[in-house]
């Protein structure tokens, strides 16, 4: 009996000592498949698939931003503009259409302590506009830890809308299923729906993978959640076909190396005129954000340009949503 018992146990130890062995192994091969950019939060090749600040630097010739210098200049009490990955290549044209050029300084892999740009993602911004490190961030709304670290060092904050962005779910390409409903997503992400076969896909496990915890894709998937409680299945995720979610900005330029699409919502497919006319409902604002109590005049002055027909039209030219109809 003891010795069944020790076989046993010795079997289940290998078998899980596999599971983590394939489930890395997995990892790798559905993000080289997928090409999904919010599929395997933390790995080496999410990070490398992000947004590069080298494509997108202020000034630089063969930056991928577009923008017009603008007769609107700050030449002094520079505002530090820092914010989420997904917003770096908007909030770079900014600086460059008002900012002089010295005013940021990139050392080849970081902007520099005293450069007027930063770009700290999301939970980074917000800690450093918190803690007087940034003046401006453009951001999704923020997660409750967040607000929770503003309040706690006595900040309030100011959120200025200056654009929409839609939040939008991912799949392979060679997935057949190209429309959810909220509800069958919704059941996706609490258990109660396991496999493709059950929404007119192949029969094959789904893996729902999420972010990371403070991330805006998660502050905004969670919001879509609406508190139902999210369930993973350990078999889904080791040997499913995934589905991801992201920002579309974020999503697009890596839609365009092919492997991934985004999915419709209720028959209504995330472009940018169903995000600025309303019929795509997962739509939400992102925000240039700042401290209220910040003497800085040139804080509101810069966000009341961004939100002049100018300001926005380098949110449209740069690929993003203008709140202009």
């Amino acid at each position: 009996m003891k010795k069944n018992a020790f076989l046993f146990f010795i079997a289940i130890s290998l078998l899980g000592m596999a599971s983590l062995l394939y489930s890395g192994i997995k990892f790798n091969l559905f993000h080289r498949k997928s090409g999904m950019i919010a599929v395997v939060a933390g790995s080496k090749e999410v990070s490398n698939l992000s947004i590069s600040l080298n494509d997108y630097l202020p000034f630089a010739s063969n930056s991928k931003i577009n923008y017009t210098k603008s007769d609107f200049r700050i030449e002094e009490n520079i505002p530090v503009l820092d914010g989420a990955s997904a917003l770096y290549p908007v909030f770079s044209a900014i600086a460059s259409a008002t900012y002089p050029e010295d005013s940021v300084c990139f050392d080849g892999e970081n902007f520099t302590s005293g450069s007027r740009v930063q770009m700290r993602n999301t939970r980074g911004a917000y800690k450093a506009l918190v803690d007087g490190l940034s003046d401006i961030v453009f951001c999704a709304g923020p997660s409750k830890e967040q607000l929770a670290y503003a309040k706690e060092k006595n900040v309030e904050l100011e959120f200025v809308p200056i654009g929409l962005e839609a939040f939008v779910f991912i799949v392979n390409a060679n997935n057949p299923v190209s429309d959810l409903s909220v509800e069958q997503i919704k059941g996706i992400y609490s258990g109660r729906i396991k496999n493709w076969k059950s929404l007119s896909g192949t029969d094959s496990l789904i893996a729902a993978w999420q972010r990371k915890e403070g991330s805006g894709s998660q502050t905004a998937f969670l919001k879509f959640m609406d508190g139902e409680r999210t369930k993973s299945n350990p078999f889904g995720i080791l040997f499913g076909s995934p589905i991801g979610y992201s920002f579309r900005y974020y999503v697009e330029g890596i839609r365009k190396n092919g492997n991934v699409k985004m999915l419709s919502l209720d028959g209504i497919a995330p472009t940018k005129e169903n995000i600025q006319n309303g019929s795509y409902k997962l739509v939400s604002n992102f925000f240039a954000v700042y401290r209220k109590n910040d003497k800085n005049e040139n804080i509101k002055k810069l966000i009341d340009w961004i939100l002049s027909p100018e300001g926005q039209r380098i949110i449209d030219d740069n690929g993003y949503v203008s709140l202009r109809k």
